[in-house]
């Protein structure tokens, strides 16, 4: 029986004790809480969000081809089963009746890892940087192992589920991101995950709004190492006093990875090659437990800028406690191309464009500047609101605007919070006829023209809400004509 799994089996980790006639011959080859994504022999979810109720979409999910729908109500003109009473046989798709769709979606995750005992699940959190890790990782893993890995922004309480929903018995290894917004939500996604290494990149004042202090984000990330058991790798970034010091449990090693004498993993002699990535030195030490071949290594990275290599970094030490070899380590980290921020771009004739218009806090903000600074020709950053700063607003966006200074020529900002930015900027040098500050993205992409020149390398960067991602597309647009 091909797919992944099959109604059976579905029923079984619900709770039910009684397998209905027919149930094995259900075969479920996916899992989707999206009806427009639905393929023939999903099981669908029918989640309860903010802004919609999956409920609406069951009939529509079953009409696409869903086999199987899970929800939480009945849905009127559709037969449905509850787990505590089933039927004695099973024709045709079925809604299938639980208390909490999503804790249901979860309770099937944690059983389908739970039955794959040999499975080395890589988990990474951290405040900046952790998808560009993940990706890091998954990239080096994947030129020895099969491996499965978060896609998208799947590392929340329903994407992970999701991710590991996607499981097959040819994957040895999983990379799973997890992020958070409240104490307690990484603890979860590990209870489903049951990672054995943990991969903590930093703490930065980031959901501040949620969390109130650094020390409350420090204490939510630290859930990672703290739930490895006996036996598990806790990767950690000896360059952040805050992650070093995060408490492990009693059988679980550390290593630090950094740019400092105190790591283990420590890098050096960074050579910088503009649109083609990084190259640098990597030193090993104190790493008697595994077999790793030579303690000195020159790499090169894809990903653009200085601050990329602690993701390296972190992926080269993976790679090295998994078995891999230096040749296999160099050609994921080739292989990981540009990432997903900082993705250099083909703008309007002449012009560049560093398109990092995902996300954005102080320090990576800061971070692409430097990344900015070393460009050739004129350089422009288009810089919007960074958000859920918490008491840390207006410090934040003052520090990045000091940052500018020597980095930009021509700044335009976007947004309220931005206007801080631009203040700052002009306050430490930067001359007021070359800084310009709109309220919008629409506005911004209406500025282009009065801002960028041929030649000039431009860096987009803002919170995914602030829309920025228009501006690269007016760009690029610009360059097709």
């Amino acid at each position: 029986m091909s797919g992944l799994t099959n109604l059976a089996q579905v029923l079984f980790d619900l709770g039910c004790l009684k397998v209905p006639a027919g149930a094995r011959d259900v075969v479920i080859s996916g899992v989707c809480i999206d009806s427009r994504e639905v393929q023939q022999g999903d099981l669908f979810v029918a989640l309860l969000g903010e802004k919609t109720d999956g409920h609406r979409y069951v009939a529509a999910a079953i009409r696409e081809g869903a086999v199987a729908a899970l929800i939480s109500r009945p849905i009127d003109d559709v037969d449905c089963i509850k787990v505590s009473e089933p039927p004695d046989e099973i024709q045709g798709p079925v809604t299938i009746l639980v208390e909490d769709t999503l804790a249901a979606l979860q309770l099937l995750a944690t059983a389908r890892r739970a039955r794959r005992s040999d499975l080395q699940v890589v988990a990474v959190t951290g405040s900046v940087g952790k998808t560009t890790t993940k990706e890091a990782i998954a990239s080096v893993l994947s030129q020895k192992y099969c491996t499965l890995k978060s896609e998208g922004n799947h590392n929340n309480e329903i994407g992970l589920p999701l991710t590991l929903m996607a499981l097959e018995e040819r994957h040895s290894h999983a990379v799973l991101e997890m992020g958070m917004y409240a104490l307690g939500e990484i603890a979860l996604l590990c209870r489903i995950a049951r990672p054995n290494v943990g991969v903590v990149t930093n703490v930065q004042p980031l959901h501040l709004e949620r969390l109130g202090t650094i020390e409350r984000i420090a204490e939510a990330k630290s859930e990672l190492p703290r739930a490895l058991t006996a036996g598990g790798v806790a990767i950690l970034n000896g360059d952040d006093e805050r992650v070093t010091d995060m408490p492990l449990a009693e059988g679980v090693s550390r290593i630090l990875c950094g740019f400092g004498a105190n790591n283990n993993i420590r890098a050096d002699e960074f050579v910088n090659l503009g649109m083609d990535g990084m190259r640098f030195t990597v030193h090993v030490s104190g790493l008697q437990d595994f077999d790793v071949d030579d303690t000195q290594q020159e790499l090169r990275t894809s990903t653009i800028g200085r601050h990329t290599v602690n993701a390296a970094l972190l992926a080269v030490t993976v790679g090295l406690i998994e078995g891999l070899n230096w040749e296999q380590i160099a050609a994921g980290l080739v292989a990981q191309g540009h990432g997903l921020r900082l993705v250099p771009r083909v703008g309007r004739e002449g012009v560049r464009i560093l398109d990092d218009s995902y996300n954005a806090g102080p320090a990576s903000m800061k971070a692409a500047l430097d990344v900015l600074a070393e460009m050739p020709g004129r350089r422009v950053a288009i810089l919007g609101d960074m958000l859920e700063l918490g008491a840390l607003e207006d410090v934040g966006h003052r520090e990045v605007g000091r940052h500018c200074l020597g980095r930009v020529d021509q700044l335009l900002t976007v947004g309220t919070r931005a206007r801080l930015l631009a203040e700052s900027a002009i306050e430490v040098g930067l001359p007021a006829a070359n800084v310009m500050q709109v309220a919008s993205a629409d506005e911004a992409v209406q500025a282009l023209a009065d801002v960028v020149q041929f030649g000039d390398t431009v860096l987009v960067k803002g919170s995914h809400s602030m829309g920025l991602e228009v501006c690269v597309e007016a760009l690029e647009d610009s360059a097709r004509g």
